[in-house]
């Protein structure tokens, strides 16, 4: 189906964390977001058409999973396209891939929206931000998400720990921390055995909680985005091995770019072999699997 993994000879990684940059993209981004994340993380690029992006992957031969995110319900913003996202996938599978933007309030429409996100569209996962989407994952009500993405062998990936947008902000720009707890996911996991779940980011403060999960399921992940390598808390590396089939490169781009990740990543005394399940292997069988 188009949409679908496609892999290049040269590829050495898979970035499983990227944001769409492009004009269309920026343009919903209200609310004053966009100053707020660029005064947390700093300076960022300008616009950059999604086409331009894919070619600037393929130059580092590797693939960029775009996440789409829609928090429609709670900050009255239109949600970014899961079509429009699924439109340069198709254009250029060797080196995008896409999950789709769902908010979890809409009830039926977010069931409707995420099975056309798969059987038309052919995204290979689904992005939620519980914090901005003030949902808590575990909660029953959500579940119908859960069954029809397994059903469906989606990756749901979502954001977890301290959340940048909205940090030293009144009122954290109504974002609520508690939503971003790695553990809500665990009930998720376990309920829904079938499910591949990414728990994004390093999900500080949370650190051991998220690591003892992905120890615990073994349908849970994480991905290593947002946080420079040079600051990931002293946790991820002292049990780095034990995870090491867990674990996913992801940037967080244009938070961070992929040649300083790899910079840094670089530094660390890691052997080849966990490396490259980091970089690409772990994420090669997560894309590469269908439906349970």
């Amino acid at each position: 189906m188009d949409g679908r993994y496609v892999e290049r000879d040269s590829l050495i990684a898979i970035d499983m964390h990227v944001r769409p940059w492009d004009e269309e993209s920026l343009g919903i981004m209200g609310g004053g977001r966009a100053a707020a994340m660029e005064g947390y993380f700093g300076r960022y690029p300008g616009p950059v058409p999604l086409d331009d992006l894919a070619d600037q992957y393929r130059a580092r031969s590797m693939m960029a999973v775009l996440q789409v995110s829609d928090d429609q319900t709670t900050s009255g913003l239109p949600p970014q396209s899961n079509d429009h996202v699924a439109a340069a996938v198709r254009r250029n599978p060797d080196a995008l891939l896409g999950f789709g933007g769902i908010d979890p309030w809409k009830g039926r429409m977010a069931l409707d929206e995420l099975t056309r996100c798969s059987t038309e569209l052919g995204l290979r996962g689904l992005c939620f931000n519980a914090a901005r989407q003030q949902f808590d994952p575990s909660d029953t009500r959500f579940h119908p998400l859960w069954e029809r993405a397994s059903e469906l062998g989606l990756v749901c990936l979502f954001h977890t720990g301290m959340v940048g947008m909205g940090a030293g902000q009144p009122g954290g720009m109504g974002i609520k921390l508690k939503y971003a707890n790695p553990l809500l996911l665990d009930d998720v996991a376990a309920d829904f055995p079938h499910l591949t779940i990414i728990s994004a980011h390093p999900g500080w403060p949370w650190v051991g909680e998220q690591l003892a999960m992905l120890r615990h399921k073994a349908n849970v992940y994480m991905d290593l985005s947002g946080v420079a390598p040079q600051y990931w808390p002293a946790e991820i590396l002292q049990q780095l091995k034990l995870v090491q089939d867990k674990v996913l490169f992801g940037t967080d781009w244009p938070v961070l770019t992929p040649e300083r990740w790899l910079d840094e990543f670089d530094a660390f005394d890691i052997k080849d072999e966990i490396r490259s399940k980091i970089l690409i292997e772990n994420a090669r069988r997560l894309l590469t699997q269908g439906p349970p």
